[in-house]
């Protein structure tokens, strides 16, 4: 167990001075800088991006056919990226996605997320909160699993395979870092932190990886994350893995913002450079840089009984970092035989999920985030 204290110490490498610390810094929030003041917790919170969208405007502009559509987006979107989207929202390809999951609701299709989920991202993470994006692919498509923030799932239900090797991912940068009990894998901690989790499609037909995919979703996604790099103009952090998610984040401008981009966590590729990219500890260290050590993402995920540290590397030497890192194996490990037979016609493809044969071997063992 690692001590409050020792963890404080840990975080020298990120810190100010402590004089300096007490010296406000001017424009030195992420969120400061947008004008939108940090929240009391619990307490609502509002976005210069949504000050002057009139809602209430909008929707009466609207047809009747165009209010039915939209209704979902009408009631549980985030207004701060409502306020963002409703172009998109009202041109005849999102319209058309719409209309083609009434009819799958219709027929009695089961879809995931629960409708009231699918959009649970914007109000986790408004936009004017957003410091970090991990862009996913496709929902988990089983029972109890997605919930609208990419890799996460609510309890009883225990991480998945490709959150497990990114809890392992946060254990070599960061060896204090504890899994949440009872192999947990609920992220909604980070999403309130401003780590925007999103899946590049939003729902899935049940046990049918890819279902919904080309429908619609992947141009209102891309919008997304072209109004988070347009929006966030001082700079946010990217991070994309496998081929898909780098093909997202291809347009990003890299002077503003910084992009992070390796194989993805899924058990068909972790083992090819995920677990030792860095990619936590090299967001933190650019977030510190940028916008000061209070603004770095406290990756933790314990209870709250606990209270709360921003995880930051452990200062050790070589020896005992290889050590450490040795010993955080990842619990799903490298492919076996079979899973080398069935991705065989194309490792490098699967890998990347590329095509359908890596798709549905990876949907064998979870769903597609």
């Amino acid at each position: 167990m690692v001590s409050p204290n020792s963890l404080k110490r840990d975080a020298n490498h990120l810190s100010t001075p402590a004089a300096d610390a007490k010296k406000p810094k001017a424009n030195g929030s992420i969120t400061s800088f947008f004008g939108a003041p940090k929240a009391a917790p619990g307490a609502a919170r509002s976005s210069t991006a949504s000050s002057n969208f009139n809602k209430e405007k909008w929707v009466a502009s609207l047809t009747a056919e165009q209010k039915e559509l939209l209704q979902l987006e009408i009631d549980t979107m985030d207004p701060s990226w409502l306020a963002q989207l409703k172009e998109e929202l009202v041109k005849p390809e999102f319209l058309n996605l719409k209309r083609f999951l009434q009819k799958e609701k219709q027929a009695g299709e089961k879809v995931f997320p629960p409708e009231n989920d699918i959009y649970s991202w914007t109000r986790h993470t408004p936009l004017h909160t957003v410091k970090v994006v991990i862009v996913g692919q496709d929902p988990y498509h089983n029972h109890n699993q997605a919930h609208g923030l990419a890799f996460s799932v609510r309890p009883p239900t225990p991480a998945p395979p490709s959150l497990v090797n990114i809890f392992t991912g946060i254990q070599n940068d960061y060896p204090s870092f504890q899994r949440p009990p009872n192999k947990g894998g609920l992220l909604t901690p980070w999403a309130e932190r401003g780590v925007l989790m999103l899946n590049t499609c939003l729902t899935v037909r049940a046990h049918q990886a890819a279902s919904h995919s080309n429908k619609g979703w992947e141009r209102l996604t891309q919008k997304a994350l072209e109004i988070v790099a347009r929006v966030r103009s001082r700079g946010v952090v990217f991070l994309a893995w496998g081929a898909p998610a780098g093909k997202r984040v291809a347009d990003i401008n890299r002077e503003k913002h910084l992009v992070l981009q390796s194989v993805h966590p899924s058990p068909l590729s972790a083992h090819r450079g995920f677990f030792n990219n860095g990619h936590f500890k090299k967001c933190n260290e650019w977030l510190a840089s940028r916008y000061g050590p209070d603004e770095i993402i406290d990756w933790s995920l314990t209870s709250k009984a606990n209270p709360p540290n921003p995880l930051t590397p452990i200062q050790s030497s070589s020896a005992d970092n290889a050590s450490k890192a040795s010993s955080a194996k990842p619990t799903v490990t490298a492919p076996g035989k079979d899973d080398a037979a069935k991705s065989a016609k194309s490792t490098s493809a699967a890998d990347e999920f590329d095509d359908a044969d890596a798709l549905e071997a990876l949907a064998a063992a979870e769903g597609t985030d």
